[in-house]
């Protein structure tokens, strides 16, 4: 009687131990199917990003799926029991998850500043009284006389004058001048109480009005999309390009305004990068923001600054660089204030290589001291370094070479490991302040070719030169103002370099 009790006991035992065993193989088979799927999952994204070569994801498909594979085994040949291997799964299955989501995002950040995104250039228009003016929106300004100017942006001026009106409920008396300088100088006078002008031109107007921006309050403003094809014209010269093996031209404009990249504005920073993907080569070209260039399309044969060029659209900021070096060029990419200082301060700051101690005067955003050799700068520094040229003896010639150093640092820092692994929270935050008509594709291209040959580039840094000048511009033909003259010798040089690039020649100090 008792050995069969026993017996009932163990064969109790046995079942309720198969019953958990069968329960922890479930589990088991679960989670490693939980894996796999994410393994799949993990894979695509990669796959979407595209900027991976297929034999590095092939390779680490097969890793991931034989580890999967192995344990699935585990759990079948251990009975379910393997506690270890289970934690391995749960552990695995988060990392693709987190991995998953790092591409999503990365994927994401691309493509809202590729080309693929791009949309119109605007042009802001401010609404402007005097700075003691009582007036606080469009509504007070019922009874005051606008002044406006057509020649420039005449389109714009009345599309930004029929919200004004809208606004008012009534149309608002108004005085036309020839020029943006009696504009402004009829608001500043007196003698009208409100002026409407394109945002572009305000750090013109301090050219000609000592601190004209200081002396007036901004009530409105409105963004007016460009009209034309400008947009489509620069797209198609840049989707015929193959960035994997053609040597290409790309025009980094740095403009002066806060906020959106797609205003329209003087272009502080002109830097042209020519690239040659099968030497690994790049010339990097600063032209002074001063230059005295004609501007095609626009000018009509008179000289401005080049700076100016960028108030009319980045496009005539291209055909500005390409006639003064012969070139073509058909990629660019903006960036403003913002996303320097968010870049560099995202990066942890920067480490940079000053040629001169100095003291910057605070027109670039903050007062400094810059010692000889390398300084640490953190987003607003370094723009300030960036921009100064007054405490500087070589002027804009020295701002040139500055600016390419503060770019410089920035490129060895982005390269490295650290700032690699935090590529999408970098994009992220500067994606509504930088733009470039390099599109999605291009760029997956271009990023994998790398992955693919590996190596280091060649980098080299060339700044045009010229002479400190008194003259008349187009944008502002009542005014002399300081220009730079430029040094054909200089010019020239810069052209033979280039060319040198595109012919695969390479490049000595």
């Amino acid at each position: 009687m008792e050995n069969t009790k026993r017996g009932t006991k163990t064969t109790s035992a046995k079942k309720k131990s198969r019953r958990i065993n069968r329960a922890f193989r479930t589990v088991g088979k679960f989670l490693v199917g939980i894996q796999i799927l994410l393994t799949l999952v993990f894979l695509a994204f990669i796959w979407r990003l595209g900027m991976i070569p297929t034999k590095y994801v092939a390779g680490l498909a097969a890793i991931l799926l034989i580890f999967a594979g192995l344990l699935f085994t585990l759990q079948v040949v251990t009975r379910g029991k393997a506690i270890v291997s289970k934690l391995i799964s749960i552990l695995m299955s988060a990392v693709l998850v987190f991995g998953s989501v790092y591409l999503f995002r990365t994927h994401n950040a691309v493509q809202d500043i590729s080309g693929d995104s791009l949309g119109k250039q605007v042009d802001s228009m401010l609404v402007a009284v005097r700075s003691n003016d009582p007036a606080e929106k469009v509504k007070d300004t019922a009874d005051y006389i606008y002044g406006l100017q057509h020649a420039e942006d005449g389109s714009d001026v009345d599309k930004a004058m029929e919200k004004v009106n809208q606004e008012i409920g009534a149309e608002v008396m108004t005085a036309e001048y020839k020029t943006l300088s009696e504009q402004a100088g009829a608001l500043l006078d007196g003698n009208v109480q409100a002026i409407v002008y394109n945002e572009g031109f305000s750090g013109l107007l301090d050219e000609v009005y000592d601190n004209f921006q200081g002396q007036v309050k901004i009530i409105a403003q409105y963004s007016i999309e460009s009209e034309g094809d400008t947009d489509t014209v620069i797209q198609g010269k840049a989707a015929e390009v193959n960035v994997k093996n053609e040597t290409f031209n790309f025009y980094i404009s740095g403009i002066d305004v806060y906020g959106p990249v797609s205003t329209k504005s003087r272009s502080d920073v002109n830097i042209l990068a020519t690239v040659n993907p099968e030497t690994k080569q790049i010339l990097l070209t600063n032209t002074p923001r001063d230059y005295y260039v004609e501007i095609p399309g626009i000018s009509q044969g008179s000289k401005d600054k080049l700076t100016h060029a960028g108030i009319y659209g980045v496009d005539k900021s291209m055909a500005t660089l390409e006639q003064l070096y012969d070139v073509e060029i058909p990629f660019y990419a903006r960036v403003n204030f913002t996303s320097l200082i968010t870049l560099v301060d995202a990066m942890g700051g920067v480490d940079v290589e000053s040629e001169y101690a100095f003291t910057t005067n605070g027109d670039g955003g903050a007062v400094m001291s810059v010692q000889q050799g390398l300084n640490h700068f953190n987003g607003k520094q370094a723009l300030a370094f960036s921009r100064e040229r007054y405490s500087l003896a070589g002027g804009d010639n020295q701002r040139g070479k500055n600016q390419m150093a503060v770019i410089k640092a920035m490129f060895e820092k982005m390269i490295s490991p650290e700032m690699l692994i935090k590529a999408p929270d970098l994009i992220s935050q500067v994606s509504d302040s930088v733009e470039t008509n390099m599109s999605m594709e291009q760029i997956q291209n271009l990023i994998q070719s790398q992955l693919n040959s590996g190596g280091g580039w060649t980098i080299k840094t060339m700044a045009a030169e010229g002479t400190g000048d008194s003259q008349y511009c187009y944008s502002m033909p009542t005014t002399a103002l300081y220009v730079m003259q430029p040094n054909q010798e200089s010019v020239d040089s810069i052209k033979a370099q280039i060319k040198a690039v595109e012919n695969g020649e390479m490049l000595t100090e």
